[in-house]
């Protein structure tokens, strides 16, 4: 059983993607689906007019980054499903079937995997390995390994989408977007998806400078649903630093040498880092409570999900 293409809404966001904009339409539009939104962010090139002339809804995001475009457009968005790819040409029209197919068998939200062996042509080592790392990254701060949280080309239901909360404005956004469907427990399938080469367009992320921000955009979005990460990191961290300044203190006092402001630091360091790991226990039990009693509602009032 397919989903009626009629309600879909392909969402294509869009920055200076006059090479390939018009071949992706046209694509989805073959394969029949009528409904296409390109939302751009105000591009230099002739990727709007394309756009439209191939029969495409076209907006122009009020503010500038990829998560700005994705908030403004699921707001406007009522279509009961949602299929989301970028409109540079590396993912193909021909995987949305796969892509939208399990959210009929009860799935919330689909991940369009790139990272599979038959992909890696498309992607340089440091890419390859930088995506692998965040993605383990990501599983150790929000306990739930996605495979491919960066993926540009995902399926929503409508309602899943209104259970998001996003605020990050720039590549962050999957990040957002991959640790909100957590939080919310929503149910999640992974489908494996082509990945090709920039075919005419040059990257818009840095892989140094981008990959940094969404680093700490990972930890930072722990403290909601994993504060045990959060918060222990830095009762850990705070712990060490008096650790190596206790040693300081500790060889100087073997020499004869008293550091009273030394040890006194030691002292608050120590003791203000396990209070704060101790903070961290406490909040991840209570959440487990939460998640517990909040499951235990679902059952109750929710059909049952693969």
């Amino acid at each position: 059983m397919n989903i009626e293409k009629d309600k879909v809404c392909i969402l294509i966001p869009t920055l200076n993607e006059a090479p390939t904009i018009r071949d992706l339409i046209n694509e989805f539009k073959a394969l029949g689906y009528p409904t296409i939104v390109v939302m751009d962010g105000n591009s230099r090139d002739a990727t709007r007019e394309i756009a439209v002339e191939s029969g495409a809804r076209v907006m122009v995001q009020s503010a500038k980054g990829k998560g700005n475009a994705l908030i403004e457009a699921f707001h406007t968005i009522d279509s009961p499903y949602i299929l989301m790819l970028d409109g540079d040409g590396t993912y193909s029209p021909q995987d949305a079937e796969n892509m939208l197919s399990p959210l009929l068998e009860g799935y919330d939200q689909v991940i369009g995997n790139r990272l599979i062996p038959d992909n890696q042509p498309a992607f340089s080592r440091l890419n390859l390995f930088g995506n692998q790392l965040i993605n383990r990254l990501f599983k150790l701060a929000q306990g739930k390994f996605l495979f491919d949280i960066l993926s540009g080309y995902r399926a929503f239901t409508i309602q899943s989408i209104k259970q998001l909360h996003l605020k990050e404005t720039g590549f962050e956004i999957e990040t957002e977007i991959s640790a909100e469907a957590v939080r919310n427990d929503q149910n999640i399938k992974i489908v494996p998806v082509r990945y090709f080469k920039r075919p005419g367009t040059n990257t818009k992320l840095n892989p140094f400078h981008d990959g940094l921000k969404i680093t700490t955009t990972i930890y930072r979005l722990a403290k909601s649903n994993n504060p045990m990460f959060y918060f222990g990191l830095i009762g850990v961290m705070i712990m060490i630093a008096g650790f190596f300044t206790g040693t300081y203190v500790l060889f100087e006092w073997f020499r004869g040498i008293d550091h009273l402001p030394l040890t006194v630091l030691t002292v608050l360091l120590v003791v203000v880092g396990f209070q704060v790991f101790m903070f961290g226990v406490i909040s991840d039990m209570l959440l487990g409570y939460h998640r517990e009693i909040m499951y235990e509602l679902q059952k109750v009032h929710s059909p049952k999900r693969p």
